[in-house]
């Protein structure tokens, strides 16, 4: 499949496969599904041992092919101009992504392991050592984790806690001032964008609530012991961390928490915010836009709200799946390609010797 440089439309009647071309796409610059839980061996076709993904790309004049191979029961395997990389994080980072669901309103409403998941995302995006950072805590608190398990058969393992809280301390702090950074610089971006959303009636800001701060990680840690011992699970760290969305609104500047008193529609225009300063965050730090991807999100706005997205992404490579080319996309909105999808067959309409059909489970 060859896409433009511009907007890229996806249409079709639903379960035809529009979503799995994005999901691929998220894949070979992630390494992983946009869908939280998803495996590896979840992403390879019903019937079939293994998959491929090739993905070709030019980024600031450098030419890239990446490729990704997925096969039941092994690591995936991915290669890089050729080259075979030894780790996923060497993948990230060449390619940005901004994805956007109708999924994405758990972000808000949803439990704080989806705000995390968000967060953790983009930060690996953009920053190496935070994937590091991130990749080495999570397995210590499964180590510590496993260990605290232990200890009822085994209780003179008691003392090698402390060698596992050390690094734990050392690579929590990190997360967590890093974290504390993400939330300001997305804050600054995020205010503004709202207050354009809403028309000025409604303020937006992001508020960071660590479980701990990075100063008094290893004091808390080491009070928690005895009762980390008692439940068998590490309770204090960034591994339990949460943000909130508050937005104050009305004339007596009302200050609420969408998380749990936001309506639908302000939760819907939370999310919309959110990802617009994602993009503009990306492009500030990184020097250049990333590729913004719309999975049927266009269908959960207003017309309010579509117009506004769609005229924030002008200049963005951008790919969007619908279930259909309605008046308000053909008439308010340039298309650059369309592709119809069915059973999980492309067709390019853009020009009628385009009109050839691509089936992307194949070279």
């Amino acid at each position: 499949m060859h896409f433009t440089e511009g907007t890229n439309i996806f249409y079709g009647d639903n379960a035809q496969g529009k979503t799995n071309i994005l999901e691929a796409l998220y894949l070979v610059s992630t390494t992983r599904s946009h869908r939280s839980g998803i495996r590896d061996r979840d992403l390879i076709r019903f019937g079939r041992e293994e998959a491929h993904i090739r993905a070709i790309l030019i980024k600031q004049g450098i030419d890239y092919q990446i490729d990704m191979h997925l096969k039941n029961g092994r690591s995936k395997g991915i290669a890089i101009n050729g080259q075979k990389v030894k780790k996923a994080a060497d993948l990230i980072g060449i390619l940005h992504t901004v994805f956007f669901s109708p999924e994405d309103l758990g972000i808000i409403k949803n439990g704080p392991s989806e705000r995390r998941r968000f967060m953790d995302m983009e930060l690996c995006q953009l920053d190496a050592s935070y994937l590091y950072q991130l990749n080495h805590y999570n397995k210590i608190v499964d180590q510590r984790n496993r260990l605290l398990k232990d200890l009822y058969e085994h209780p003179q393992l008691k003392d090698t806690l402390d060698l596992w809280d050390e690094q734990l301390c050392s690579y929590g702090e990190q997360i967590i001032e890093r974290r504390e950074r993400f939330i300001r610089d997305l804050n600054e971006i995020i205010g503004p964008v709202h207050d354009k959303i809403s028309g000025g009636r409604e303020r937006l800001s992001i508020e960071y609530e660590p479980n701990v701060s990075a100063d008094q990680f290893r004091d808390r840690l080491r009070r928690s012991r005895e009762k980390d011992c008692y439940q068998k699970i590490t309770t204090v760290g960034p591994h339990r961390d949460d943000f909130s969305f508050l937005e104050k609104s009305g004339s007596a500047g009302q200050i609420i928490d969408l998380r749990k008193f936001g309506s639908q529609g302000q939760q819907r225009s939370c999310a919309l915010s959110l990802k617009l300063s994602e993009i503009e965050l990306v492009t500030l730090l990184i020097g250049d836009t990333p590729v913004l991807m719309l999975d049927d999100v266009l269908s959960e706005l207003d017309s309010g709200r579509q117009q506004y997205l769609l005229e924030s992404i002008g200049g963005i490579q951008t790919f969007i799946t619908c279930t259909g080319l309605d008046e308000f996309v053909r008439n308010r909105f340039e298309i650059d390609r369309v592709f119809r999808i069915q059973d999980g067959m492309a067709f390019p309409e853009t020009t009628e010797e385009d009109k050839v059909p691509t089936a992307f489970e194949e070279e």
